[in-house]
């Protein structure tokens, strides 16, 4: 029996969170594959639990061990493994709303029907903040047609804080095989690559707003939050640097210029969040990799590299808390100066706001 979906499930010593996950998982049914790859778990009783699902649901559930090489490759033998039409990937520790899956795989089984399936499934994502037990819901009915097949020329202007994540998307798998995605070992925050490479492979998608994934954040070894991102800094960077090289944006504006305008303030929320903490950090070392990073994107594109260093500077000047990180932003990324010595145009265009550039 063919599958609607694959649901990957990267799981390293996750034995005290992941039932709940897996659990909203298997309300999908026959129609859905769960692939749990234990990430050479060792601290706890993971490996076990991943072939105890498997051996109590073997038409639906797989389990695959690896040695350990990091969440981006449990996304990637997740992928090499994976029979569904779609493939979404759900961390351990995060849950789907059993409801809206029912939802999605009512749609889902109308695209396996057609000859051309959609590429790329967005839903709405809700942030589950366990501190104060409160939810905040990421949803896309500004941007995108509802309930219909669209293109890229269909789309409307996402909001600064707004972008699509791993939470949100469900790839056709073979598009994701086809554009040769690779994520890479032992580093965090790979999931913009995730999100990022595929996008100019995709030629129609599909809105539902709907809140499916739940994105549990608040635990103190999250690789959100704000001191562990200092520390593995690096790691932004070296995604970063991937994502750089992953698309010529000119050429990707040829084709669809809506998409590019994205992926172009997308690409600057990277830059601008690795000189953030970069900036944070502080050390000669820190703000040589900064120094480093933006010479890397200049010479990749220059012209580039000159429309996105005004979007960055507003956004670190403009950060709560850290105006002494923006004291710092020095003529590594303004070949002119400091932010004090900023022309009256440049500073205009500051104090209004970034506009996306004509790519």
């Amino acid at each position: 029996m063919s599958k609607l979906i694959t649901f990957a499930v990267p799981c390293y010593n996750s034995a005290a969170y992941m039932d709940h996950c897996v659990q909203t998982l298997l309300s999908g049914g026959e129609d859905i594959e769960i692939i749990l790859v234990d990430d050479g778990s060792t601290k706890d009783d993971t490996p076990a639990i991943c072939d105890r699902y498997a051996a109590e649901y073997p038409d639906i559930v797989r389990a695959v061990h690896q040695e350990n090489g990091g969440h981006g490759e449990g996304v990637n033998q997740g992928l090499r493994n994976a029979s569904g039409l779609y493939y979404k990937v759900v961390d351990s520790d995060d849950w789907l709303d059993e409801g809206a899956l029912q939802t999605v795989l009512d749609k889902l089984r109308q695209f396996a029907a057609s000859d051309n399936p959609v590429d790329l499934f967005i839903a709405n994502y809700v942030y589950e903040h366990v501190e104060d037990n409160t939810q905040k819901v990421m949803g896309y009915a500004n941007v995108f047609p509802r309930e219909k097949v669209f293109t890229w020329e269909e789309i409307g202007r996402f909001r600064p804080s707004q972008y699509l994540l791993m939470h949100s998307v469900f790839y056709r798998t073979q598009l994701l095989r086809g554009c040769g995605l690779e994520l890479p070992k032992h580093t965090f925050y790979v999931d913009n690559i995730f999100v990022y490479q595929p996008l100019p492979f995709v030629e129609t998608l599909y809105y539902m707003d709907l809140n499916f994934y739940r994105y549990f954040i608040g635990r103190a070894d999250q690789s959100v939050n704000e001191q562990v991102m200092v520390k593995r800094v690096d790691q932004q960077v070296r995604v970063t640097k991937l994502m750089i090289q992953a698309h010529d944006l000119r050429k990707v504006s040829a084709q669809h210029r809506r998409l590019s305008r994205y992926m172009f303030n997308y690409l600057a929320m990277m830059m601008t969040i690795s000189s953030i903490f970069l900036l944070i950090d502080g050390s000669p070392a820190a703000l040589g990799k900064k120094t480093e990073l933006w010479e890397y994107m200049r010479t990749v594109d220059p012209a580039i590299y000159h429309r996105m260093k005004y979007r960055a500077i507003s956004a670190v000047s403009n950060f709560p808390g850290y105006q002494a990180a923006a004291s710092r932003w020095d003529s590594t990324v303004w070949p002119g100066g400091s932010i004090s010595q900023l022309t009256a145009e440049q500073e205009s265009a500051v104090r209004k706001g970034p506009r996306s550039p004509r790519l």
